[in-house]
């Protein structure tokens, strides 16, 4: 009895350990937060010129480009630049971008290039480099392929009160890492971020963003073409009858042979919301806001240049063309899914989509599934990773010699012979004879320096991801997830051979330290402290009991858990943990369906429903069309939605009355409606404030 009541008072003497070293790390977390948003705080009244102006004088103090050889990748960084260098095949170039870890918000102007045969990061100082920026756009020069050009972005405060947009334009050469800043005379476009650029032959695209101030955000719908060769801008005057964009930030915009295409795209527009909910009539009232919005429209630019005989500085015609909605576009609707052009087509990955349940906070669905989108015919195609089939071994003997191999042979051939005649031996003894030759070296290409980890699912979920194509492989970096009141910013690079598809290599992958904490996580850390002084006060009490009533009493501790089935949904679980042998009617029907179709969830009208299933009924359409020897490419994407449809509707009605009884039990439990564990897993209250 002795040996068990000293090996409790170590346990409790542990307890009380671990919990003074949580404190302590806490209070350390506490002060770093607090000096954090001491050094960051707005009240000092930044200036932001005088900010900026310091920035530009500590770079000038850099007297040459200079690279370095970095030792770990860039440190982490949202809304950069990420673009293959146009001047070489084997490096990746990254600009600017911010952090924001919870109290301030620090910007980035380095220049980051990535070797891609080397697996090495350099980074690149200049006296003349673009000042610290995030939002920006930038694209390669067209006609002048072996430039990069770049314009706008953004600026704040520490504590992001007040912000400064840029309206400059800048030039870079990736072969020399020179920049070069672009005054033309005349109009030239207002600052922003945001918007998005892209190049038709000798002209350089520029439409949309917003500008931002501390009290509203206003999004722009304005289009400016740079020519490069005679440096000047036009912002073309369209008909006011012509159908147009309406102004949005973040949306896809490709190069296209006869000017530009654009897709998607967010903004906040205005709309009336009621004011008062709780009373009733018209004395709820009515207020304005500002309600997010993803567009999901296509439009073609079409650029038609002047003839050959017009006079300097004369503009091209320019015209906006509305297309038709892509068909399959991914579903739900997703803000931040990025996209970068690749062969005529472009190539889109992840997303976020928000449900707007209060005016307090937004729930979110994170994605990161990777789409195709074929231009010409205006569809997206899925893309699937798959697993690289087993090659056969085959003897050296039974080898395929190709053509440089036979010519090798007939010289070696020919060399011995040679040699023979010169030693005045028969030809017969020349395949005896031993001799030099010096064989080619293959052009090998260099190998890398480590094994990566290589996966069959792509990188977590999240939006505003970095793309860029080079030699036909994707490399994806950064992006960023919301989860609560914390925004993390992923510190990662991954690598996907678009000819392969055989898995998705990681280059690296860091976890993100930069995040000081927020007043929630503490208050949440202390209430998990009063529950442990609570614990051990039990204890305590406990053990002043008698010794042979503890005995008699049962042990929550070594009670076996219950293993509940994952299939069982959240009503069902409650039940079993109230009455543990009783199971109602309404949990058995929730569970009998076992005919592999997706099933309804409660509260889910028939459109709901389909749209949340509609990819999976139209795979199970086509494969009972395929069983009656009838080909799906015979029907119209129209009929195969309408078919498509009229199945998951008759699955709804069917599986309606079971529904029904378990809406029936969740509201007399006070459930109004039920989320699926993984939609909530990856949902969050960060807001839309990053979706821009």
């Amino acid at each position: 009895m002795a040996k068990d009541k000293k090996g409790k008072s170590d346990s409790k003497k542990q307890k009380l350990a671990e919990k003074k070293q949580k404190q302590e790390k806490k209070a350390a977390k506490k002060e770093k937060t607090k000096s954090s948003k001491l050094d960051g705080s707005d009240a000092e009244d930044v200036d932001l010129d005088a900010v900026l102006a310091e920035y530009k004088k500590q770079q000038e103090l850099f007297l040459k480009v200079t690279e370095t050889v970095l030792e770990e990748p860039p440190k982490p960084r949202s809304s950069a630049t990420f673009l293959a260098s146009p001047a070489n095949s084997n490096q990746l170039l990254l600009f600017g971008g911010e952090t924001w870890n919870g109290a301030i918000a620090n910007f980035f102007n380095d220049l980051n290039v990535y070797y891609t045969d080397r697996d090495e990061w350099h980074c690149v100082t200049s006296p003349n480099a673009p000042l610290p920026r995030s939002g920006h756009a930038w694209c390669r020069g067209g006609n002048q392929k072996d430039s990069v050009f770049l314009f706008g972005g953004e600026f704040s405060s520490p504590k992001q009160g007040t912000f400064y947009h840029y309206n400059d334009f800048w030039r870079l050469e990736p072969s020399t890492r020179e920049w070069t800043r672009i005054d033309v005379k005349g109009k030239t476009p207002p600052s922003r971020s945001g918007h998005r650029m892209t190049y038709y032959k000798n002209y350089i695209i520029l439409y949309g963003g917003f500008q931002d101030t501390s009290n509203q955000t206003k999004y722009l719908s304005d289009l400016w073409l740079f020519d490069t060769q005679d440096y000047f801008w036009f912002s073309p005057t369209l008909p006011p009858a012509q159908l147009k964009p309406d102004a949005r930030s973040s949306f896809t915009f490709l190069p296209h042979e006869q000017g530009a295409v654009l897709f998607g795209g967010y903004s906040r527009v205005k709309t009336t919301v009621t004011a008062n909910k709780s009373a009733k009539g018209a004395s709820q009232g009515s207020k304005n806001a500002l309600k997010p919005m993803v567009h999901q429209d296509c439009f073609y630019l079409r650029i038609t240049q002047p003839p050959p005989d017009s006079p300097p500085n004369t503009p091209p015609i320019v015209r906006w063309e509305r297309r038709k909605k892509p068909a399959n576009v991914p579903s739900p609707a997703r803000a931040g899914a990025t996209m970068a052009y690749h062969k005529g087509r472009g190539l889109q990955f992840g997303g976020v989509h928000d449900v707007e349940q209060s005016e307090e906070g937004i729930d979110s669905e994170f994605f990161n599934q990777l789409y195709t989108w074929n231009i010409e015919r205006n569809r997206f195609f899925p893309m699937l990773l798959r697993k690289p089939r087993a090659q056969k071994k085959v003897a050296p003997s039974e080898q395929r010699v190709g053509r440089r191999g036979r010519a090798q042979a007939n010289e070696e051939e020919l060399l011995k012979q040679l040699a023979a005649l010169q030693a005045g031996t028969s030809l017969e003894d020349a395949d005896d004879m031993d001799i030099d030759i010096k064989k080619e070296e293959d052009d090998e290409p260099a190998k890398p320096v480590r094994e990566m980890p290589m996966s069959m699912e792509y990188p977590s979920p999240r939006f505003n991801a970095q793309l860029a194509v080079q030699e036909d492989v994707l490399y994806i970096y950064g992006g960023t997830f919301e989860s609560k009141d914390r925004e993390y910013t992923f510190d990662e690079l991954h690598a996907i051979d678009l000819g392969k598809m055989d898995g998705c290599k990681e280059i690296f992958k860091r976890e993100d330290e930069t995040w000081v904490g927020s007043d929630d996580e503490d208050d949440e850390e202390d209430e998990d402290d009063e529950e442990d002084d609570d614990e051990y006060d039990d204890e305590d009490d406990m053990d002043l009991d008698d010794e042979p009533e503890k005995l008699l009493s049962p042990s929550k501790r070594g009670k076996k858990p219950v293993e509940v089935p994952m299939d069982i949904d959240a009503a069902s679980v409650a039940d079993s943990t109230s009455t543990e042998d009783d199971v109602s009617e309404a949990d058995t029907a929730a569970t009998s369906v076992d005919d592999g179709l997706p099933h309804p969830r409660p509260f889910e009208s028939r459109r709901e429903f389909f749209v949340r299933t509609s990819a999976e009924w139209q795979e199970i359409l086509m494969t009972s069309l395929r069983w009656k020897n009838i080909q799906p490419e015979t029907l119209t994407i129209k009929e195969i939605k309408s078919k498509a449809f009229d199945l998951s509707e008759e699955k709804w009605w069917d599986c309606r009355e079971e529904i029904t009884a378990l809406e029936d039990e969740q509201e007399a439990a006070g459930i109004g409606e039920v989320v699926s564990l993984t939609d909530r897993g990856e949902s969050g209250a960060g807001g839309a404030g990053r979706r821009r």
